[in-house]
């Protein structure tokens, strides 16, 4: 345009040098002001495309604190097993025979039945996996109707497990049974004249379990036949079963890291108790409780410690990693929190009035950047369940 006014014929006097100067300084000064605006606008929209698109990697390293609460539920009822979990829903089984389920999201009830569980539950596969009396029972996640339902009469000596499209029960008589989750078909049933000590675990190709005398059983999952059988230095408790390593904790004072293809022992690392709960792992350390009140760190491969830290209380299961954070669940009115990366402080989490030892479960969240914790405490008067997540 100014270009324009300087070359088009003249129709009228020309300006004089002052005039054009003024004016092309009043173009630049416009042309700045446009270019700051759009780098502005340029960086907001790479910061906002940033913290949406911002790695799994970035994501599970958000710490938890400081925290909200999102909701509470109160109820008069007690629990008859431990509450069950999935993506969508908390079931929690009450007195007098009632199992519930309620939307993490909004804390709200979804549906209710009559139904009278044995063992703690078990979900997947959009189902919730009941041992109920001389039966065995799969409900709809959506609304609780039957999905199907097969008779079984053998005592259980540990809750059943679910994994990749299988549920797994071990009975007292020392059999595990391996039963197809989507119709209740028995695949095989495996005699391995020893009760199960914990929960059996559930990887692609494998079936663990852990009986009398120390010893580890890896069955193929499809067929039920022995893999392989190690003897530990005590009975084991629960573990976590990865594709190429299993940690599993002992009562010989013991963490364990199995090699999955022979049952091989890779390292362990002596405590100053027994291990107790599930090991949780990142991309570099499995981080794990025992009875002489001590949180540890110790690399994947190497069993190397990377750091450790006394605990207040006494744990009563595995810690629970959220992100960068880890909780230690146990009986205390505040669970305390600690960092991963070298266990400092972190906070912790009001477990309010509860008479017994607080459950707590991560909930994850795939289309959000912020944790979710499920606190469930118990006393005398009933059950509270919160909903704790990152504070925005």
């Amino acid at each position: 345009g100014l270009l324009f006014f300087l070359t088009r014929p003249c129709l009228r006097p020309c300006p004089s040098l002052r005039t054009v100067r003024n004016m092309l300084d009043g173009l630049r000064q416009g042309l700045v002001r446009c270019c700051s605006a759009l780098a502005l606008i340029v960086a907001t929209l790479m910061t906002i495309a940033a913290q949406s698109s911002r790695p799994a990697s970035d994501r599970a390293s958000l710490r938890l604190f400081p925290v909200q609460a999102l909701w509470t539920l109160t109820l008069d009822r007690q629990l008859i097993v431990p509450p069950a979990y999935d993506a969508t829903y908390v079931y929690l089984a009450t007195d007098p025979g009632r199992l519930v389920a309620y939307e993490i999201a909004h804390g709200t009830e979804a549906w209710s039945i009559e139904a009278h569980p044995q063992h703690e539950l078990a979900t997947g596969d959009g189902l919730v996996f009941l041992v109920e009396p001389d039966l065995l029972t799969a409900r709809r996640a959506t609304d609780g109707g039957i999905a199907w339902q097969v008779p079984f009469t053998d005592s259980l000596v540990a809750p059943p497990a679910w994994g990749n499209g299988r549920l797994v029960v071990a009975t007292g008589d020392g059999a595990v049974v391996l039963v197809r989750a989507s119709d209740g078909h028995i695949a095989w049933r495996r005699d391995l004249s020893s009760p199960a000590r914990s929960r059996a675990a559930i990887t692609a190709n494998h079936v663990y379990v852990s009986i009398d005398e120390g010893r580890l059983v890896a069955l193929l999952a499809d067929t039920g036949e022995t893999v392989w059988e190690r003897r530990l230095g005590g009975p084991a408790t629960d573990m976590l079963a990865l594709d190429t390593r299993i940690y599993v904790g002992s009562t010989d004072n013991f963490l364990y890291c199995l090699n999955a293809r022979d049952g091989r022992i890779e390292w362990r690392w002596r405590t100053g108790a027994d291990v107790t709960g599930i090991p949780v792992v990142d991309d570099r350390n499995v981080y794990f409780v025992s009875l002489d009140n001590v949180l540890r760190a110790l690399s994947r491969t190497t069993g190397v410690q990377r750091w450790f830290r006394p605990l207040p209380l006494r744990p009563t299961a595995g810690p629970i990693k959220a992100g960068g954070t880890l909780i230690v669940p146990g009986l205390a009115p505040t669970l305390p929190a600690y960092d991963v990366k070298d266990g400092a402080p972190a906070g912790g989490l009001s477990a309010g009035d509860g008479d017994t030892a607080a459950l707590v479960r991560l909930i994850s969240h795939d289309t959000t950047e912020l944790p979710g914790v499920v606190i469930v405490t118990r006393n005398v008067k009933g059950v509270t369940a919160t909903l704790v997540t990152r504070q925005r």
